[in-house]
């Protein structure tokens, strides 16, 4: 497993050496008109050409469907704080129902045809999506671990106001993260590589 910063150093993988691609988030948009950000969608498509798995989380997914040729645009709503996504196809077996994540987001992507809506909340009826078997997008975070969350705060915590959520920093630091969001972001990996 390799981690890059392509907004830090501007280097990425090659297409040859990756036969999973995780694309998280940042401060960054794919409307963003940068040189690592449209060389990021090449190999994007490039990995899609060959059916390799990827996994896309907030800017990640956005990066994926813009990739595709659907947009990325302003939500309806800034969500930023812990809130209620639901599953709406049961195409990965034993995914709850229901699951707090972590947003921190106020663009959303376009669900791409062929793919199945996975998660939609009555904010942003995007909220995640798979492809093929092979691609999943999530507009919300799965992924972070108490100091992650942290780190988000502190760094971003401007970004926290006029969130529909309606959470301050301290309410977000308070929150601690399910334990069932890493076991959710298992099954989903397992699905795409299996």
């Amino acid at each position: 497993m390799y981690i890059y910063h392509p907004y830090q150093f501007g280097h990425l993988p090659t297409a040859d050496e990756t036969d999973l691609l995780v694309i998280l988030g940042g401060p960054m948009s794919p409307n963003d008109d940068m040189p690592w950000i449209r060389q990021e969608r090449v190999l994007i498509q490039t990995l899609l050409a060959r059916n390799v798995p990827l996994f896309g989380v907030c800017y990640g997914a956005q990066q994926i469907t813009k990739t595709l040729g659907y947009p990325v645009s302003k939500a309806p709503v800034k969500e930023v704080g812990w809130g209620p996504v639901y599953r709406q196809s049961a195409v990965i077996p034993d995914l709850p129902s229901q699951l707090t994540v972590l947003h921190w987001h106020e663009e959303m992507f376009a669900i791409p045809d062929g793919a199945q809506l996975l998660f939609s909340n009555e904010d942003v009826a995007n909220q995640g999506f798979i492809l093929n078997r092979r691609v999943i997008g999530l507009q919300f975070h799965l992924e972070p671990e108490p100091d992650n969350v942290r780190e988000m705060v502190v760094n971003d915590f401007p970004y926290i106001q006029g969130s529909v959520l309606r959470q301050t920093a301290a309410d977000i630091l308070a929150t601690p993260v399910p334990v069932e969001n890493q076991h959710a972001i298992f099954q989903m990996l397992d699905y795409i590589t299996a």
